[in-house]
């Protein structure tokens, strides 16, 4: 296995999951009840990557890991129906031109009525870019190329963004951070040696989950080491200021998508537990306050979301010959 297949988004965990984990036990995984509530859909995959709640559409968005895309799952006027009553994913994007790479985090731009879609080569991290679609029309307003005239790997992640519409695009292979501004012009790129933390294995993974926080800053975690930043933006002239934010309570190794719940409340997302973590003095530093173990450890959580005060977690992996894919509320 090359080290470029390894660092692609979570083919560390789909290694593991085919070559670790006994049959039987993943069947007696399948098998178990959780103990919260579980919203299931069939999908036309087998790896989903990022799921966000759109309140105003009132449907769950998905991105597609293997091959690209967009899909929605409607819940019910009732979402409280037992776990044999499954949703059906509905495909909303799959363009052509992009097919192949896979459609990593996303982020609901409401004040433009936007979606942002990070899209990347999952197996030679030889394509980075950041697509953006219209939430009413599912028209395509730009796909801008992050690794044009670049010789180094990447792969574009997760994506957060900022009240004037700029878009913060992590990258999980060379660890940096894109900024692609309303228009989809790349302005700036964020750089820090502090993204590097010695030991080759913490870097096999690295930049992930991002937050744009509203007091003008981001959050983001890097995936194998398990560290936290605060990044202070400082406008188009570079500068910006890069810290670790000191974590206490438990380690975010292994942390993926991050949900902001509150100025104050992150959710991590990652296995074998999400957590919640906690700051009183502006995310210098912050404590884990709560952990949630979904019990579906094989299917590799990577993202949460909040729909009506509640979070669910998604999980990489669907299972059966329907591809069935759970969203798992968490309770801390």
């Amino acid at each position: 296995m090359s080290p470029s297949f390894i660092s692609g988004k979570f083919s560390v965990a789909f290694f593991l999951l085919i070559s670790a984990v006994p049959i039987a036990y993943i069947i007696s995984l399948e098998r178990a009840i959780p103990s919260t509530h579980v919203i299931s859909y069939h999908s036309s995959g087998y790896f989903r990557e990022c799921v966000k709640w759109d309140e105003v559409g009132r449907r769950f968005l998905v991105s597609f890991l293997d091959g690209g895309g967009i899909g929605e799952i409607v819940p019910r006027d009732s979402d409280e129906y037992d776990g044999d009553d499954i949703l059906e994913e509905v495909t909303l994007v799959k363009d052509v031109d992009i097919a192949g790479n896979a459609s990593a985090g996303i982020i609901i731009d409401r004040v433009r009525n936007r979606l942002l879609v990070a899209v990347a080569d999952l197996i030679g991290n030889r394509y980075s870019a950041l697509a953006a679609y219209d939430l009413s029309t599912w028209q395509r307003v730009f796909l801008t190329e992050l690794s044009l005239h670049s010789k180094e790997k990447s792969f574009a992640d997760d994506v957060a963004v900022d009240e004037q519409g700029n878009a913060y695009v992590t990258d999980a292979k060379a660890s940096k951070i894109w900024k692609v501004d309303v228009n989809g012009k790349v302005v700036s790129t964020i750089r820090s040696p502090l993204f590097r933390p010695s030991g080759w294995y913490n870097n096999l993974v690295a930049l992930n989950g991002i937050v744009y926080h509203p007091d003008g800053f981001l959050i983001v975690i890097h995936t194998f080491s398990g560290l936290l930043y605060k990044i202070e933006l400082s406008g188009e002239d570079g500068g910006d200021k890069v810290s670790v934010i000191g974590v206490s309570g438990g380690t975010l190794r292994f942390g993926d998508g991050l949900e902001l719940l509150s100025p104050t409340k992150i959710v991590v997302a990652g296995n074998p537990s999400a957590k919640l973590i906690e700051s009183s003095d502006g995310w210098r530093t912050a404590s884990v306050t709560g952990w949630f173990s979904s019990g579906m450890v094989h299917r590799f959580v990577s993202a949460a979301t909040v729909k009506e005060g509640r979070v669910y977690l998604t999980h990489i992996v669907g299972f059966g010959s329907k591809k069935r894919h759970i969203l798992v509320e968490a309770k801390f």
